[in-house]
């Protein structure tokens, strides 16, 4: 079905994107055509996440928080979080759309109660570092909190006991993901290392416990991202070094580079739901969809002015 700007015609495919050319772009995914532009000229857009109804999208940015409704024309945040000070690194929602979560370089995880809708911040996780990213467990009950220090925060929310632990010593953690089944978190640092852990526990009120399972020396550069996909079979890691890494999880092995020769920085990244196509995003303000299988770009995704940094893809699958 092609997009649309009507609220009773839209494509279930939502890929939005964003950056430091202050819009945020919605595409018609299979076509590559941009149908939607929003203007958010507050800032630099840090991290899009599309809401558990899939009727809205957050936008990070620097002191605030924008949401935007995917299914209408306008052009306006329908809910505007303000007063927070510096940039808001990571933004999340609880699965059942009760509450959403959030990072900042104010050292600070956040909890926010999204149903009453008065932008109230419920609960505060205080940290020493800067917080780069934000991953809650499959759980919805232990928020995993990555700073600049190097520290990895793991916050129960039911007791709101909370641990942390040190991969590598003064290497900022980038990125946190853990697979849907709840087995590994993955994270990666400025050094270009990812660290996997197996997961256990985490189950009503047992504390999730973290063993090593491996290091990879993923990239000779900065890492900016991991994903695992949806299927649990792949863990994907982003990079300065201009590319993406597809790791198997059974083995943690490389299966494939994928690699452009004018992409530079790549942002972010998401699978689709069947765990076959990849979306990247990087610092030549382009867009890419990627075939998992072949390696090769499927779909290029042009229009933004500066680089993008943020992404966020849902194929109209339920996960």
């Amino acid at each position: 079905m092609a997009a649309s700007n009507s609220s009773d015609s839209h494509d279930p495919v939502i890929l939005a994107t964003a950056g430091y050319d202050h819009t945020i772009r919605f595409w018609q995914a299979h076509s590559g055509i941009c149908h939607r532009t929003v203007q958010h000229p507050d800032s630099q857009v840090n991290n899009l996440e599309i809401t558990p109804d899939r009727t809205m999208l957050a936008a990070a940015g620097y002191q605030h928080i924008r949401m935007y409704d995917i299914n209408s024309a306008e052009t306006s945040p329908v809910i505007n979080y303000e007063g927070i000070s510096k940039n808001v690194t990571a933004v999340g929602f609880h699965e059942d759309g009760r509450w959403m979560y959030t990072g900042g370089e104010d050292c600070t995880a956040k909890i926010w109660d999204i149903r009453s809708r008065n932008l109230q911040c419920q609960r505060i996780f205080q940290v020493n570092a800067a917080v780069n990213c934000v991953c809650l467990h499959p759980n919805q009950g232990d928020l995993f909190v990555g700073d600049q220090s190097g520290a990895v925060h793991i916050w129960d929310l039911r007791t709101d006991h909370n641990e942390q632990l040190i991969p590598e010593a003064d290497a900022s953690i980038q990125s946190i993901s853990i697979d849907a089944e709840a087995s590994y978190m993955a994270a990666v640092n400025n050094r270009g290392n990812c660290y996997v852990w197996a997961l256990k526990g985490g189950r009503s009120t047992e504390t999730s416990q973290l063993r090593p399972k491996t290091k990879l020396q993923a990239h000779k550069k900065y890492a900016l991202k991991c994903k695992f996909s949806p299927d649990s079979t792949l863990l994907a890691t982003t990079s300065s070094d201009q590319t993406v890494k597809l790791w198997k999880t059974s083995d943690f092995s490389l299966m494939t580079t994928l690699s452009d020769a004018s992409q530079r920085w790549v942002w972010d990244c998401a699978f689709s739901s069947d765990s076959q196509y990849l979306v990247s995003v990087s610092s030549d303000n382009m867009a890419r969809l990627w075939s998992i299988e072949h390696g090769e770009v499927k779909r290029e995704y042009n229009g933004h002015q500066k680089a993008v940094t943020a992404l966020a893809f849902h194929d109209g699958i339920a996960a």
